[in-house]
Protein backbone atom coordinates (compact mmCIF):
# COMPACT_ATOMS: atom_id res chain seq x y z
CA UNK A 1 0.00 0.00 0.00
CA UNK A 2 1.22 3.48 -0.77
CA UNK A 3 2.52 5.48 2.16
CA UNK A 4 0.43 8.42 0.90
CA UNK A 5 -2.62 8.50 3.16
CA UNK A 6 -5.77 10.62 2.89
CA UNK A 7 -6.13 13.35 5.52
CA UNK A 8 -7.38 12.26 8.93
CA UNK A 9 -10.79 13.58 9.92
CA UNK A 10 -11.27 14.71 13.53
CA UNK A 11 -14.59 13.13 14.54
CA UNK A 12 -14.42 13.89 18.28
CA UNK A 13 -11.95 15.33 20.75
CA UNK A 14 -8.66 13.42 20.36
CA UNK A 15 -10.36 10.98 17.96
CA UNK A 16 -9.49 10.80 14.27
CA UNK A 17 -10.82 8.72 11.39
CA UNK A 18 -8.87 7.44 8.42
CA UNK A 19 -11.31 6.73 5.61
CA UNK A 20 -10.95 3.37 3.81
CA UNK A 21 -8.91 3.62 0.64
CA UNK A 22 -7.02 1.19 -1.55
CA UNK A 23 -7.36 -2.32 -0.10
CA UNK A 24 -8.58 -1.18 3.33
CA UNK A 25 -11.66 -3.17 4.39
CA UNK A 26 -12.53 -0.93 7.35
CA UNK A 27 -11.64 2.61 8.46
CA UNK A 28 -8.83 3.48 10.83
CA UNK A 29 -9.66 5.11 14.17
CA UNK A 30 -6.85 6.86 16.02
CA UNK A 31 -7.08 8.15 19.60
CA UNK A 32 -4.39 10.77 20.05
CA UNK A 33 -3.55 14.34 20.97
CA UNK A 34 -2.10 16.62 18.30
CA UNK A 35 1.39 16.01 19.67
CA UNK A 36 1.00 12.23 19.61
CA UNK A 37 -0.47 12.38 16.13
CA UNK A 38 2.50 14.38 14.85
CA UNK A 39 4.93 11.75 16.13
CA UNK A 40 2.82 8.88 14.73
CA UNK A 41 2.76 10.56 11.34
CA UNK A 42 6.52 10.89 11.37
CA UNK A 43 7.36 7.25 12.15
CA UNK A 44 4.88 5.70 9.64
CA UNK A 45 2.70 4.22 12.38
CA UNK A 46 -0.39 5.60 10.64
CA UNK A 47 0.60 3.67 7.53
CA UNK A 48 0.56 0.54 9.68
CA UNK A 49 -2.95 1.42 10.88
CA UNK A 50 -4.02 1.43 7.23
CA UNK A 51 -2.16 -1.81 6.50
CA UNK A 52 -3.88 -3.65 9.36
CA UNK A 53 -7.23 -2.53 7.92
CA UNK A 54 -6.53 -4.74 4.87
CA UNK A 55 -6.41 -8.01 6.84
CA UNK A 56 -9.05 -10.60 5.88
CA UNK A 57 -11.93 -10.78 8.34
CA UNK A 58 -11.19 -7.56 10.22
CA UNK A 59 -14.34 -6.03 11.70
CA UNK A 60 -15.24 -2.54 12.88
CA UNK A 61 -12.02 -0.60 12.46
CA UNK A 62 -8.26 -0.73 12.67
CA UNK A 63 -7.76 1.11 15.95
CA UNK A 64 -4.74 2.90 17.38
CA UNK A 65 -4.52 3.82 21.05
CA UNK A 66 -2.59 6.84 22.44
CA UNK A 67 0.64 4.83 22.84
CA UNK A 68 0.80 4.46 19.05
CA UNK A 69 4.24 4.09 17.47
CA UNK A 70 5.93 2.00 14.80
CA UNK A 71 5.76 -1.73 15.48
CA UNK A 72 6.09 -5.09 13.73
CA UNK A 73 3.36 -5.13 11.08
CA UNK A 74 0.86 -3.71 13.54
CA UNK A 75 1.63 -0.39 15.20
CA UNK A 76 2.39 -0.59 18.90
CA UNK A 77 -0.93 0.36 20.47
CA UNK A 78 -2.82 -1.14 17.54
CA UNK A 79 -6.09 -3.01 18.15
CA UNK A 80 -8.00 -5.15 15.65
CA UNK A 81 -10.89 -7.57 16.05
CA UNK A 82 -11.34 -10.45 13.63
CA UNK A 83 -14.41 -12.39 12.64
CA UNK A 84 -14.16 -15.76 14.38
CA UNK A 85 -15.18 -17.60 11.21
CA UNK A 86 -13.58 -15.64 8.40
CA UNK A 87 -10.79 -13.78 10.19
CA UNK A 88 -7.08 -14.40 10.43
CA UNK A 89 -4.47 -14.63 13.17
CA UNK A 90 -1.35 -12.49 12.75
CA UNK A 91 1.42 -12.93 15.36
CA UNK A 92 2.66 -9.39 14.73
CA UNK A 93 -0.54 -8.13 16.33
CA UNK A 94 0.51 -9.70 19.62
CA UNK A 95 4.21 -9.05 19.23
CA UNK A 96 7.36 -10.75 20.44
CA UNK A 97 6.96 -10.16 24.18
CA UNK A 98 3.71 -12.10 24.49
CA UNK A 99 1.61 -10.95 27.48
CA UNK A 100 4.05 -8.26 28.49
CA UNK A 101 2.26 -6.62 31.40
CA UNK A 102 2.28 -4.80 34.69
CA UNK A 103 1.15 -5.75 38.17
CA UNK A 104 0.85 -3.39 41.07
CA UNK A 105 1.75 -4.67 44.53
CA UNK A 106 0.41 -2.67 47.46
CA UNK A 107 1.82 -2.70 50.98
CA UNK A 108 0.68 -1.71 54.45
CA UNK A 109 3.74 0.51 54.83
CA UNK A 110 3.93 4.27 54.69
CA UNK A 111 6.68 6.26 53.00
CA UNK A 112 8.07 7.33 56.39
CA UNK A 113 8.61 3.67 57.36
CA UNK A 114 10.31 2.66 54.12
CA UNK A 115 12.45 5.67 53.27
CA UNK A 116 15.14 4.99 55.93
CA UNK A 117 15.50 1.45 54.55
CA UNK A 118 15.01 2.29 50.89
CA UNK A 119 18.56 1.57 49.72
CA UNK A 120 18.70 -1.72 51.59
CA UNK A 121 15.30 -2.77 50.21
CA UNK A 122 16.21 -1.91 46.61
CA UNK A 123 19.49 -3.78 46.95
CA UNK A 124 17.69 -6.84 48.30
CA UNK A 125 15.13 -6.77 45.47
CA UNK A 126 17.90 -6.52 42.88
CA UNK A 127 19.79 -9.36 44.55
CA UNK A 128 16.78 -11.66 44.38
CA UNK A 129 15.36 -10.77 40.94
CA UNK A 130 17.72 -11.33 37.97
CA UNK A 131 17.77 -8.50 35.46
CA UNK A 132 19.09 -7.99 31.96
CA UNK A 133 19.45 -10.20 28.91
CA UNK A 134 21.02 -13.15 30.71
CA UNK A 135 19.37 -16.57 30.99
CA UNK A 136 18.98 -16.54 34.77
CA UNK A 137 15.67 -16.65 36.58
CA UNK A 138 14.98 -17.15 40.27
CA UNK A 139 13.08 -20.37 39.45
CA UNK A 140 15.11 -22.76 37.32
CA UNK A 141 13.00 -25.54 35.90
CA UNK A 142 13.71 -28.67 33.93
CA UNK A 143 12.27 -28.50 30.40
CA UNK A 144 9.47 -30.96 31.24
CA UNK A 145 8.55 -28.84 34.29
CA UNK A 146 8.36 -25.71 32.16
CA UNK A 147 6.00 -27.48 29.79
CA UNK A 148 3.66 -28.23 32.69
CA UNK A 149 3.92 -24.65 33.96
CA UNK A 150 3.03 -23.04 30.63
CA UNK A 151 -0.06 -25.23 30.32
CA UNK A 152 -1.23 -24.66 33.93
CA UNK A 153 -0.03 -21.09 34.59
CA UNK A 154 0.04 -19.53 38.06
CA UNK A 155 -1.97 -22.40 39.66
CA UNK A 156 1.12 -24.57 39.03
CA UNK A 157 3.07 -22.20 41.30
CA UNK A 158 0.24 -22.27 43.85
CA UNK A 159 0.71 -26.03 44.22
CA UNK A 160 4.38 -25.39 45.07
CA UNK A 161 3.86 -22.67 47.65
CA UNK A 162 5.02 -19.87 45.34
CA UNK A 163 1.61 -18.22 45.05
CA UNK A 164 -1.51 -17.89 47.18
CA UNK A 165 -5.16 -18.49 46.39
CA UNK A 166 -5.59 -14.73 46.61
CA UNK A 167 -2.87 -14.23 44.00
CA UNK A 168 -4.64 -16.57 41.60
CA UNK A 169 -8.02 -14.94 42.23
CA UNK A 170 -6.71 -11.47 41.40
CA UNK A 171 -4.51 -12.25 38.41
CA UNK A 172 -6.00 -11.74 34.96
CA UNK A 173 -7.57 -14.98 33.66
CA UNK A 174 -6.70 -16.40 37.11
CA UNK A 175 -3.17 -16.68 35.79
CA UNK A 176 -3.97 -19.30 33.13
CA UNK A 177 -5.12 -18.71 29.56
CA UNK A 178 -7.35 -21.52 28.29
CA UNK A 179 -6.18 -23.60 25.34
CA UNK A 180 -2.46 -23.43 26.13
CA UNK A 181 -0.46 -26.35 24.78
CA UNK A 182 3.23 -27.07 25.17
CA UNK A 183 2.95 -29.25 22.06
CA UNK A 184 2.52 -26.09 19.98
CA UNK A 185 5.81 -24.66 21.29
CA UNK A 186 9.19 -25.56 19.82
CA UNK A 187 11.97 -27.15 21.82
CA UNK A 188 14.08 -24.08 21.10
CA UNK A 189 11.53 -21.93 22.95
CA UNK A 190 11.53 -24.38 25.87
CA UNK A 191 15.33 -24.32 26.02
CA UNK A 192 15.34 -20.54 26.05
CA UNK A 193 12.68 -20.29 28.75
CA UNK A 194 13.25 -23.06 31.27
CA UNK A 195 15.89 -21.07 33.19
CA UNK A 196 14.21 -17.65 32.95
CA UNK A 197 11.08 -17.88 35.14
CA UNK A 198 11.31 -15.19 37.79
CA UNK A 199 13.41 -12.67 35.88
CA UNK A 200 12.90 -9.08 34.84
CA UNK A 201 14.58 -8.97 31.46
CA UNK A 202 15.76 -5.81 29.74
CA UNK A 203 14.35 -3.10 27.49
CA UNK A 204 11.53 -1.17 29.14
CA UNK A 205 10.92 -3.74 31.88
CA UNK A 206 11.26 -2.52 35.44
CA UNK A 207 10.56 -2.89 39.13
CA UNK A 208 9.75 0.44 40.77
CA UNK A 209 9.43 1.25 44.44
CA UNK A 210 6.75 3.93 44.53
CA UNK A 211 4.60 6.11 46.76
CA UNK A 212 0.94 6.98 46.14
CA UNK A 213 0.86 10.74 45.72
CA UNK A 214 -2.64 11.74 44.56
CA UNK A 215 -6.11 10.24 44.45
CA UNK A 216 -8.66 11.01 41.76
CA UNK A 217 -11.45 8.71 42.98
CA UNK A 218 -11.42 8.35 46.75
CA UNK A 219 -14.32 5.90 46.91
CA UNK A 220 -12.66 3.48 44.51
CA UNK A 221 -9.34 3.87 46.29
CA UNK A 222 -10.90 2.89 49.59
CA UNK A 223 -12.38 -0.22 48.00
CA UNK A 224 -8.96 -1.24 46.71
CA UNK A 225 -7.01 -0.31 49.84
CA UNK A 226 -4.99 2.50 48.28
CA UNK A 227 -4.18 5.67 50.22
CA UNK A 228 -1.83 8.70 50.03
CA UNK A 229 1.66 8.03 51.33
CA UNK A 230 1.29 4.27 50.83
CA UNK A 231 4.32 2.43 49.46
CA UNK A 232 3.68 0.24 46.41
CA UNK A 233 5.75 -1.74 43.94
CA UNK A 234 5.06 -1.90 40.21
CA UNK A 235 6.43 -4.85 38.22
CA UNK A 236 6.66 -4.76 34.43
CA UNK A 237 7.85 -7.86 32.62
CA UNK A 238 6.71 -10.44 30.07
CA UNK A 239 7.41 -13.85 28.60
CA UNK A 240 11.15 -13.34 28.12
CA UNK A 241 12.98 -15.56 25.61
CA UNK A 242 10.17 -18.11 25.65
CA UNK A 243 7.66 -15.65 24.20
CA UNK A 244 10.14 -14.10 21.78
CA UNK A 245 11.07 -17.49 20.36
CA UNK A 246 7.42 -18.52 20.15
CA UNK A 247 6.58 -15.45 18.09
CA UNK A 248 9.64 -15.95 15.87
CA UNK A 249 8.82 -19.60 15.19
CA UNK A 250 5.20 -18.96 14.29
CA UNK A 251 5.95 -15.90 12.16
CA UNK A 252 8.20 -18.11 10.03
CA UNK A 253 5.44 -20.67 9.69
CA UNK A 254 2.84 -17.98 8.92
CA UNK A 255 4.99 -16.55 6.11
CA UNK A 256 4.52 -19.66 4.00
CA UNK A 257 0.88 -20.03 5.12
CA UNK A 258 0.11 -16.50 3.88
CA UNK A 259 1.16 -17.47 0.37
CA UNK A 260 -0.59 -20.83 0.52
CA UNK A 261 -3.92 -19.27 1.51
CA UNK A 262 -3.58 -16.68 -1.25
CA UNK A 263 -3.52 -13.56 0.93
CA UNK A 264 -2.18 -10.40 -0.68
CA UNK A 265 -0.78 -8.19 2.06
CA UNK A 266 0.83 -4.74 1.94
CA UNK A 267 3.51 -5.74 4.46
CA UNK A 268 5.12 -9.17 4.89
CA UNK A 269 5.30 -8.50 8.64
CA UNK A 270 1.52 -8.97 8.69
CA UNK A 271 2.01 -12.68 7.88
CA UNK A 272 -1.16 -14.48 8.92
CA UNK A 273 -3.33 -17.56 8.55
CA UNK A 274 -7.05 -18.25 9.03
CA UNK A 275 -7.90 -18.51 12.72
CA UNK A 276 -9.39 -21.97 12.20
CA UNK A 277 -6.46 -23.28 10.13
CA UNK A 278 -3.81 -25.64 11.58
CA UNK A 279 -1.33 -22.74 11.58
CA UNK A 280 -3.80 -20.41 13.28
CA UNK A 281 -4.87 -22.91 15.92
CA UNK A 282 -1.28 -23.88 16.70
CA UNK A 283 -0.28 -20.25 17.11
CA UNK A 284 -3.19 -19.54 19.46
CA UNK A 285 -2.23 -22.55 21.60
CA UNK A 286 1.42 -21.47 21.68
CA UNK A 287 0.46 -17.86 22.37
CA UNK A 288 -1.62 -18.97 25.37
CA UNK A 289 1.35 -20.98 26.65
CA UNK A 290 3.60 -17.92 26.37
CA UNK A 291 0.95 -15.81 28.10
CA UNK A 292 0.95 -18.30 30.97
CA UNK A 293 4.74 -18.06 31.13
CA UNK A 294 4.39 -14.29 31.54
CA UNK A 295 1.75 -14.63 34.27
CA UNK A 296 4.01 -17.07 36.12
CA UNK A 297 7.07 -14.90 35.56
CA UNK A 298 5.43 -11.84 37.15
CA UNK A 299 4.14 -14.02 39.99
CA UNK A 300 7.67 -15.25 40.74
CA UNK A 301 9.05 -11.72 40.62
CA UNK A 302 6.35 -10.65 43.09
CA UNK A 303 7.18 -13.64 45.30
CA UNK A 304 10.82 -12.53 45.41
CA UNK A 305 9.83 -8.93 46.11
CA UNK A 306 7.82 -10.19 49.08
CA UNK A 307 10.85 -12.10 50.35
CA UNK A 308 12.93 -8.93 50.02
CA UNK A 309 10.44 -7.03 52.20
CA UNK A 310 10.55 -9.86 54.75
CA UNK A 311 14.34 -9.78 54.83
CA UNK A 312 14.61 -6.02 55.28
CA UNK A 313 11.70 -5.46 57.69
CA UNK A 314 12.17 -8.71 59.63
CA UNK A 315 8.46 -9.54 59.45
CA UNK A 316 6.42 -11.96 57.32
CA UNK A 317 5.12 -10.35 54.15
CA UNK A 318 1.56 -11.13 55.24
CA UNK A 319 1.98 -8.85 58.25
CA UNK A 320 3.48 -6.18 56.00
CA UNK A 321 0.43 -6.59 53.71
CA UNK A 322 2.53 -6.96 50.56
CA UNK A 323 -0.21 -8.09 48.20
CA UNK A 324 -1.27 -8.00 44.60
CA UNK A 325 -3.67 -5.08 44.12
CA UNK A 326 -7.17 -6.36 44.78
CA UNK A 327 -10.56 -5.19 45.82
CA UNK A 328 -10.90 -5.49 49.57
CA UNK A 329 -13.88 -7.44 50.98
CA UNK A 330 -14.66 -4.47 53.19
CA UNK A 331 -13.52 -0.89 53.07
CA UNK A 332 -11.03 -0.53 55.85
CA UNK A 333 -9.43 2.75 56.70
CA UNK A 334 -5.65 2.69 56.59
CA UNK A 335 -3.53 4.68 58.95
CA UNK A 336 -3.76 8.38 58.29
CA UNK A 337 -6.12 7.76 55.39
CA UNK A 338 -9.29 9.63 54.58
CA UNK A 339 -12.29 7.33 55.06
CA UNK A 340 -12.52 6.96 51.30
CA UNK A 341 -9.46 6.80 49.14
CA UNK A 342 -8.04 5.28 44.80
CA UNK A 343 -6.17 2.66 42.96
CA UNK A 344 -6.44 4.95 40.07
CA UNK A 345 -4.21 7.37 41.97
CA UNK A 346 -1.00 8.71 40.53
CA UNK A 347 2.07 6.82 41.68
CA UNK A 348 5.19 8.80 42.30
CA UNK A 349 8.48 7.02 41.80
CA UNK A 350 10.87 7.28 44.71
CA UNK A 351 13.92 9.19 43.54
CA UNK A 352 16.96 7.00 43.97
Amino acid sequence: MSAVLPPLQEIAEHTYRLEPHGDMRVPGIVYASEEILEVASGDRALEQVANVATLPGIVGASIAMPDIHWGYGFPIGGVAAMDAKDGVVSPGGVGFDINCGVRMVTTGLDESEVRPLREELLHEIMRRVPQGTNERGSLRLRPNELKRLVEAGVPWLLERGLATEEDVDHTEERGAMPGASADAVTEKAVQRGHTQVGSLGAGNHFIELQVVADLYDEETAAAWGVYPGQVAVTIHSGSRGFGHQTCTDHLQRMASATRRYGFELPDRQLACAPADSPEGEDYLAAMAAAANFAFANRQMVMHDVRLAFEQVFRRPWERLDVRLLRRRPQHRQARGTPPRSSPGGTLREDRR
